[in-house]
């Protein structure tokens, strides 16, 4: 099985969180590239952890996950917390495959939301 992990910071306020697991879920009716799922993670202030989401695929039928940070730029837990995470997943599962995706912010289609967004 392959899934997409939606990797975010995380917020003291859970509205927030809520936000991003409402995205999620219209990502998982949107989504159809050969995924058996979707499923948010966060880095800190919230869970489920990048580490127990992980986990928790890896013990199931899961063997390849593909990772897309939910971050405008590539800052520290772009560029340092996140490849820790995934390492450390690898480390217990070295029969499994993650690969990370480019931050959300770095694809060019960022422009396009932009601007729909100024339109409104």
């Amino acid at each position: 099985m392959r899934q997409l992990v939606i990797a975010a910071h995380g917020s003291r306020r859970e509205s927030s969180n809520d936000e991003l697991r409402a995205l999620v879920a219209l990502v998982s009716d949107e989504l159809d590239m050969g995924f058996d799922g979707v499923e948010v993670a966060f880095l800190e202030l919230a869970s489920p952890s990048v580490e127990s989401v992980l986990g928790e695929l890896f013990k199931g039928e899961t063997s390849e996950v593909v990772v897309l940070p939910y971050f405008l730029s590539a800052g520290n837990h772009v560029v340092k917390d996140i490849p820790e995470e995934i390492n450390k997943a690898l480390s217990l599962w070295p029969d499994k495959k993650i690969t990370v995706l480019p931050h959300i912010g770095a694809f060019e289609a960022m422009a396009s939301v932009i601007a729909q967004a100024c339109q409104h």
